[in-house]
């Protein structure tokens, strides 16, 4: 394959509908694999990043961070793939291989910083365009292996979602005799549930309200409280061994550090555009840990996808069209989507 333009679907420009356009792929490199995108997931950090939520951004931009598909071609280099295999692409494309994190297979971590699979600039100068797309070129160790049992579609919102969650209940060790908490039923919250649950711990589902609760017990909850209710601020008090929060918008910290036993962790994942504020007291009082989690590298995010495979752990999705990517981003904002938007990039 030459440099060549691919169909995707781009933010022009800050809070701009995302529209259908073409962006360049580079040649395939002597350790690259070129992969056929087949579904592309919407994470929430999608909409951050194209309404510039996160700060300034790079436009034309082609989101896409969970990328399922194809290999179609691959490099003369290439030894850990095929042609024909299945892959994913998450939320990097490469880092500079040699400093302490990336070898030790954290990458997130890099110190020069990583290559994001999209509104970055790779080391070669040119900026980065994700899975909106029909094509993509990664190189083979920044490129996951799906394994079978896990269809694509299903598998595609692993790649960020499942990671995000499987990275801080892995950590935390999360399993047999610990109690759980989920904060959060949305696309990363109900990833979150189905790991616990399958690592063995009693899951507890935190939400505004009870809407989604029948949902929350069918994927693995054992409990489910709304937390509008005062009530389940008293009822819970002291109950939990490790709260991982989802959600992307200030909380007050102090309330939900009060679920927490003494050495219990908070552990946060979501990215809300407008700071916290906290008692310190809340963490001092309790010998508690108040924490963050970011993704995880590609050592244990194949860690993570093999796990999944094992327990039959996909997303519940709902498949679109690359026309309706517009809509679907209003919908996430309304929390509106159970659980997970994924694109067919046949349709772009």
């Amino acid at each position: 394959m030459t440099v060549t333009n691919v169909a995707a679907y781009a933010a022009p420009a800050a809070k701009a509908p995302l529209e259908r356009t073409t962006v360049p792929r580079r040649p395939v490199g002597e350790h690259d694999v070129l992969i056929d995108i087949k579904f592309a997931g919407i994470c929430h950090s999608d909409i951050h990043q194209a309404r510039e939520g996160w700060g300034e951004a790079i436009f034309p931009m082609v989101p896409g961070h969970e990328i399922a598909g194809v290999v179609s071609e691959i490099g003369s280099g290439v030894t850990k793939f095929k042609v024909g295999d299945k892959v994913g692409v998450g939320c990097f494309v490469d880092s500079c291989r040699t400093c302490e994190y990336c070898e030790r297979g954290e990458e997130q971590f890099c110190v020069e910083g990583n290559t994001p699979t999209y509104n970055g600039v790779g080391r070669d100068g040119e900026a980065t365009y994700g899975g909106y797309s029909t094509h993509v070129v990664v190189d083979e160790n920044y490129t996951l292996r799906i394994p079978e049992g896990l269809a694509l579609d299903e598998a595609a919102p692993l790649l960020c979602a499942g990671i995000t969650l499987y990275s801080p209940l892995n950590r935390w060790q999360a399993g047999p005799g610990k109690k759980v908490a989920i904060l959060g039923m949305g696309g990363l919250g109900h990833m979150g549930v189905k790991i616990a649950g399958a690592l063995g711990a009693e899951v507890t589902v935190l939400s505004q309200s009870l809407r989604k609760k029948d949902d929350g017990l069918k994927l693995g909850a054992t409990h489910y409280y709304a937390t509008s209710d005062e009530k389940t601020f008293e009822e819970l008090a002291g109950t939990f061994d490790l709260i991982v929060c989802t959600v992307s918008a200030p909380l007050p910290l102090d309330k939900y550090l009060s679920l927490l036993k003494v050495d219990g962790a908070f552990v946060n994942v979501g990215a809300p555009e407008e700071p916290n504020s906290l008692n310190m007291f809340s963490l001092i009082s309790g010998n508690k840990a108040l924490a963050g989690s970011m993704i995880g590298g590609i050592r244990e995010t194949q860690e993570m996808l093999d796990f999944c495979a094992r327990h039959g752990l996909g997303a519940e999705i709902e498949l679109i069209s690359a026309e309706q990517i517009n809509e679907a981003y209003d919908r996430v904002v309304n929390s509106d989507v159970r659980y997970r938007f994924v694109i067919d990039t046949a349709t772009i």
